[in-house]
């Protein structure tokens, strides 16, 4: 089996345990903040997994979010697990700004705008010690 997620992490790695890690992606440019939580195991859907793993899951998207919040003041937070392209189980965790090139459609859809890349110093250092508190 080959699965992107299984194989590389894809980004710059902000926290990693046994069960799961969060990346911060490092191709979106006009998303430098985006990051997702992905579940180590190769898993499909949340249903696949336990309730108290499908807690603890949601417990670090929540943690991401509250740190890109903190760190960043967005206008809104996205949260999405797609999976269509890659039936590995991860949440996307974007923060989102009303000039932002796709606000307020999805990051996905058609832009809207050359839009405003919000950056932030140390990001990852920053984002790091946000999700250890």
């Amino acid at each position: 089996m080959n699965c992107e997620l299984c194989d590389r992490d894809s980004g710059e790695v902000l926290y990693r345990d046994n069960f799961l890690r969060v990346v911060l992606v490092t191709n979106e440019p006009d998303y430098p903040a985006f990051c997702r939580v992905i579940l180590n195991a190769h898993v499909k859907e949340m249903t696949d997994l336990s309730a108290a793993d499908r807690t603890r899951l949601m417990a670090w998207v929540f943690r991401t979010e509250a740190a890109l919040r903190a760190v960043l003041n967005p206008d809104k937070i996205n949260l999405a697990t797609l999976g269509n392209v890659v039936p590995h189980l991860h949440w996307h965790v974007i923060p989102r700004f009303a000039d932002d090139a796709h606000f307020p459609a999805p990051i996905w859809a058609t832009r809207q705008r050359d839009g405003v890349v919000h950056r932030v110093e140390a990001l990852a250092e920053r984002l790091r010690a946000a999700l250890e508190s």
